[in-house]
């Protein structure tokens, strides 16, 4: 079950679990549309994977799996994999 993580790993932006603007990789490192779109191109600085639209969870699914409380935040900044 994905994590739904809370924040941008990038620039540490808010992402709730009904976030549209949420991109995620295949490992669920999580990035807002601005940083994924800009600053990476689509690419996962972690792990080199593609970064897609996180899928939304509905809301009365969460009461029972909830979303990640757990920040991951690099305050050095995401550069693209070289």
């Amino acid at each position: 079950m994905l994590q739904l993580r809370p924040n941008c790993e990038c620039c540490n932006r808010d992402l709730p679990p009904e976030a549209l603007e949420a991109r995620i990789c295949s490992f669920e490192c999580t990035f807002c549309v601005e940083c994924a779109d800009t600053r990476l191109q689509g690419i996962c600085p972690n792990c080199g994977g593609e970064l897609v639209r996180r899928p939304v969870r509905p809301a009365a699914k969460l009461l029972n799996n909830p979303a990640s409380t757990e920040r991951v935040f690099k305050p050095q900044g995401c550069l693209p994999l070289a």
